[in-house]
């Protein structure tokens, strides 16, 4: 099933589809796709930049792997096979920009800490300048954190994210970056690219954050996303499988409003 072009409906429409994704996410990452010691919950966090948040989050004593071992319970392991994706690249942030960000971190009596998170991209994330802003502050506050980031955001660039979400997220972990006539090549070309919409997988390591970046444009299959659960490993997330159950739970009236067989 292609990506459908979701600017032919309101933000609730897609709201509800972004709800329903979610859940099916959550059900397949935890019906095999996570490693053991692994587990996905979806999760309210108040303010609109991360909302309905996909958390991965497990035990100190379950992120204690192997080193060297190609997989463990079923994660890839990123030195034996490199994310298929078009564009990959580092940033490494500057020790003033990082120095100046803080961030409340809340932690579980339990010690089920957060090792990683999958953000669906909702019109409100990017309606202002200000929502914007707080979005990719969140981001690049949790990167520096050690937290592994998954965008995925099916809306073309406007007015407030020009050079798109992951670029903003990179202009803000690097003041260097920002100044740096565009940033790397490979994001020049996405930025550049008429593929418009974009998947954009952040790994946070000391020595800086990788992003793998896929455009993609209306019409096109969703590939399968690499989500890091540490800076060596990963797991595809199965987004094309997962938005097909959700799109199907939609209302026919909507379906129809979205594939363009009518109007509102």
């Amino acid at each position: 099933m292609p990506v459908h072009d979701w600017t032919r409906v309101e933000a609730g429409t897609f709201h509800d589809f972004h709800n329903s994704w979610i859940v099916h996410l959550k059900e397949a990452l935890n019906a095999g796709v996570l490693p053991t010691g692994y587990y996905a919950m979806s999760e309210q966090h108040f303010g609109r930049a991360i909302a309905d948040i996909l958390t991965l989050e497990t035990t100190r004593s379950a992120t204690r792997q192997p080193e060297g071992g190609p997989t463990v319970g079923g994660a890839v392991a990123i030195v034996d096979a490199l994310p298929q994706v078009t564009e990959q690249f580092v940033v490494s942030p500057e020790a003033a920009a990082r120095a100046r960000r803080r961030t409340l971190v809340i932690r579980h009596a339990s010690d089920h800490r957060v090792v990683a998170f999958l953000e669906i991209v909702s019109p409100g994330n990017k309606d202002g300048q200000a929502h914007l802003s707080e979005f990719v502050s969140k981001a690049a506050s949790a990167l520096d954190l050690g937290l592994h980031l998954l965008v995925v955001d099916l809306f073309p660039p406007g007015p407030h994210d020009t050079q798109r979400i992951a670029g903003a997220i990179c202009n803000e972990l690097s003041v260097a970056f920002a100044n740096s006539e565009g940033g790397p090549d490979p994001l020049r070309r996405i930025v550049a690219s008429r593929k418009r919409l974009t998947l954009a997988s952040f790994v946070a390591a000391p020595s800086g954050v990788t992003v793998y970046l896929e455009a993609l444009s209306v019409g096109d299959p969703l590939p399968e996303m690499p989500l890091f659960l540490s800076p060596d490993r990963y797991v595809n997330v199965p987004l094309e499988r997962t938005y097909q159950a959700a799109y199907r739970g939609m209302p026919e009236y909507w379906r129809d409003v979205v594939e363009g067989r009518s109007s509102t």
